[in-house]
Order: C-alpha cells, then sequence, then structure tokens
C-alpha cells in the first residue's frame, strides 16, 4: 500500500531509530499533516524536521484523537511507563507498532489491549534507507494491518515476517545489534593496519571503505557470501593466509556464535 493513504500516525519517541524511520517515511509520501510526533525534548536535528515539514509536535499524547497508527520508538527501559501513558489514545482499529527490542506482544497486549500489535525489529542502516526490519503481529493483525506496517517499514529498507515471536530475540542478535559487530570490524581493521604500519588516517580510510565496498558489492550481488570470499582468495596468496587465522576452529566463527547467543540472552531478559 502507498504511504499516502495512512489518514493519522502518531510516533512516540525521536531518538535515532524514530527520527530515521520518520525521515523515510515524509520522503516516501506519508503526509505531513497525518503526522504527530510526541518527543518532550526534541534534539537539533529533530527539531528542523518538524520545521521543515510543518509536523504537528507534542510533549505527551494527552488530548491526541486515536490515530490509525501509533508507533512506539523508545527505549525498551521506558517502554512500561509510555505504555500506561499511550493506552487512552489506543482505539480498537489503531495499528499499533513497537521497534523495543525486549517487549513481547504479551506485555504490549497487556497494557493496550487485543487490537492489533506488530513487534518490529530495525536497525541503525534505516538512517540511510538501508535498514532491515523484521516483524510479528498478535492475531489480531490481519493482511491489511500487515500491509500498512510493511510499507512504513519498506521505506527504510528491506523487510521480513516471522511466525513464532521465540525467534525475535536471535533477530535482533543478528540484525538489531548486527551493525555494531560490522562497525567493530571496521575498527578493529583498522586498528590491525596501524600495527602493520600504516599511518593511522590512511588505516582508517582502507578499513572504512573496504567495509562499506564490500558491503555493497554483497548487496548488489546475487552471488552468496561464501563464493564472494572465494572469489577474491587466490590459492596460497595473501587473502588465503588471512583467512586461515580467520577461520580457525577457534577463531571467527565460534566468537561470533557466541555473541549473538550472548544479545539473544539479553533480549530474553529484557522481555522478564
Amino acid at each position: 500500500m502507498a504511504l499516502s493513504a495512512i489518514s493519522s500516525l502518531v510516533l512516540v519517541g525521536a531518538g535515532k531509530m524514530g527520527g530515521a524511520m520518520l525521515a523515510g517515511w515524509l520522503d516516501r509520501g506519508l503526509p505531513a499533516a497525518a503526522v504527530t510526533l510526541v518527543d518532550p525534548a526534541l534534539g537539533p536535528e529533530m527539531a528542523d524536521l518538524v520545521a521543515r515539514h510543518g509536523l504537528a509536535h507534542a510533549t505527551t499524547v494527552e488530548g491526541l484523537a486515536a490515530p490509525a497508527v501509533l508507533v512506539l520508538a523508545v527505549k525498551p527501559q521506558m517502554m512500561a511507563g509510555v505504555l500506561a501513558a499511550v493506552a487512552p489514545v489506543v482505539g480498537p482499529e489503531t495499528v499499533v507498532v513497537s521497534v523495543a527490542a525486549g517487549t513481547t506482544l504479551a506485555t504490549l497486549g497487556g497494557a493496550l489491549g487485543d487490537g492489533p500489535i506488530v513487534r518490529v525489529m530495525p536497525n541503525t542502516p534505516a538512517q540511510v534507507g538501508q535498514g532491515m526490519s523484521v516483524g510479528v503481529g498478535n492475531a489480531a493483525v490481519g493482511p491489511e494491518q500487515r500491509a500498512v506496517v510493511d510499507a512504513l517499514m519498506r521505506a527504510v529498507g528491506a523487510t521480513a515476517w516471522i511466525d513464532d515471536e521465540g525467534l525475535m530475540d536471535a533477530v535482533t542478535a543478528v540484525s538489531g545489534s548486527g551493525p555494531a559487530y560490522v562497525f567493530l570490524l571496521a575498527e578493529v581493521l583498522a586498528a590491525a593496519g596501524r600495527a602493520a604500519g600504516l599511518p593511522a588516517d590512511l588505516a582508517a580510510l582502507l578499513a572504512r571503505q573496504t567495509v562499506s565496498g564490500a558491503g555493497a558489492l554483497l548487496a548488489a550481488s546475487e552471488l552468496d557470501p561464501a563464493t564472494l570470499r572465494r572469489n577474491v582468495t587466490s590459492p596460497a596468496g595473501t587473502t588465503a593466509a588471512a583467512l586461515a587465522v580467520l577461520m580457525a576452529d577457534d577463531a571467527l566463527q565460534p566468537l561470533m556464535t557466541a555473541a549473538v547467543a550472548a544479545a539473544a540472552k539479553r533480549g530474553r531478559e529484557l522481555a522478564g
């Protein structure tokens, strides 16, 4: 569906993720007149976005009419208080979308009722329209509501859906937290370049461009990552020597498996 068909949307939370989603929605045709942004303290970038588009801004939801879509983009630690505050403005037809890690559909439904609710796990590349968002809905979410949420999240990247909410902690661990792992790769690659004798600024440039360029190639190619890796690797060459270290039995794969498991465990802890 087209975002222009959304009659009213309330976004609670204008941090990095909320702001990135809102900018993408406006760019993809969500009418500015349909949006109300709720945040007690806008940062400079969001204040500028509000001014440029003439968006309605409120510090609380008090007095707002029930919207067609309510998006909760707040930190998990804030969610309990936010749910109590927004419950009075959730109508029976309001589609509630939560992007908070660890807050379950049961928790959301317990506070907001049995209307349509969708949990979505996006990630920070949404800031440049290259996000990955995975959604799961409660029993009240039908094709129409799912289409609304899918259109919103496709405005900032790719989307996927799961039927088993139990997979959401693993989704969070892989794609929600995953950009941090990639940024860490750029950090340690630059540090390794410095250790090999490169000037710091050159090592940083090489690491940044290599990681971003490889990501762009992966996105543009129909080949799987293993094939792309093999295509770079000449037998007995320099890349093969490095990969022998990275692909050792006690190296990158078990480390990444442990990291994802730790993130998933923390997601379950946040859910209580």
